[in-house]
């Protein structure tokens, strides 16, 4: 194993190039490899002599893997993920490869680099809806039963959290937003506030706030990022513009 190998984490953001930071830029454009999700990938500007190596969305572990191997190799390699790479992406992934795979992997110099995460850009848009006790939940069963979805957003709708809702929908399970909508509505006040944020920082940005009885599900893809507020949520109206939200730090 080469001493001067080196594996990065790369935090892109959620897609402004500004909210990109120091940090991540400087990985970035010393990385002899940049792997991951082809739409992240090409997000990073080109570098001279840089190799890039794209793959879709499936494939964590064999990115990791990859990536791992060639950091071994002696490569300088920076793997990247949208929002933060510790919050549903690859930093996990690199992880677990390395728990289980060539224990030589475990010497190699590795830095996880944080990003402006999703629901940090979607809260900044809002006002402050994560200003008090809040939880992130994926609602993506690829990995973990549906089951365990339901009730883990049970609990945390009894328990009175915010929530983030990550991967709400995409054309192979379009529904499960739905799903996650039916379980909230039996345990959350029907005027509870609740926000769509799609494509933040991007040109097709969008946010909608609406109530729980009366959100159109239709509008959710998986570029959107769905906030659940609690019963300290609040609204403060604007004549001309949609109202801040904030979570009152003295909710009960």
């Amino acid at each position: 194993m080469s001493e001067q190998g080196r594996l990065s984490i790369v935090g892109l953001g959620p897609g402004d190039e500004q909210w990109l930071t120091a940090q991540a830029r400087e990985a970035l454009r010393d990385a002899q490899d940049i792997i991951g999700y082809g739409p992240y990938v090409a997000r990073v500007p080109e570098a001279p002599g840089q190799v890039r190596h794209a793959s879709d969305n499936r494939v964590e572990l064999e990115r990791a893997r990859e990536a791992l191997e060639r950091a071994a190799a002696g490569r300088k390699v920076a793997v990247v993920s949208g929002g933060d790479p510790g919050i549903f992406a690859m930093a996990a992934a690199v992880f677990e490869a390395l728990e289980f795979g060539d224990p030589a992997w475990r010497a190699l110099d590795i830095e996880v680099l944080p990003g402006i995460s999703a629901m940090q850009a979607a809260a900044a848009r809002l006002g402050a809806p994560l200003g008090h006790d809040f939880c992130a939940i994926s609602l993506s069963d690829n990995l973990k039963p549906w089951d365990l979805i339901e009730k883990r957003l049970e609990y945390a709708a009894r328990a009175d959290f915010v929530m983030a809702l990550y991967n709400p929908a995409s054309l192979a399970r379009p529904h499960r937003i739905h799903d996650a909508f039916a379980v909230l509505r039996r345990h959350l006040r029907p005027q509870t506030p609740v926000a769509f944020a799609k494509s933040v920082g991007r040109a097709e940005e969008d946010i909608v706030i609406s109530r729980l009885d009366a959100a159109d599900l239709s509008i959710v893809d998986m570029s959107t990022l769905a906030i659940i507020g609690s019963s300290g949520t609040r609204l403060v109206n604007r004549d001309n513009d949609r109202p801040w939200l904030y979570a009152s730090r003295r909710a009960k």
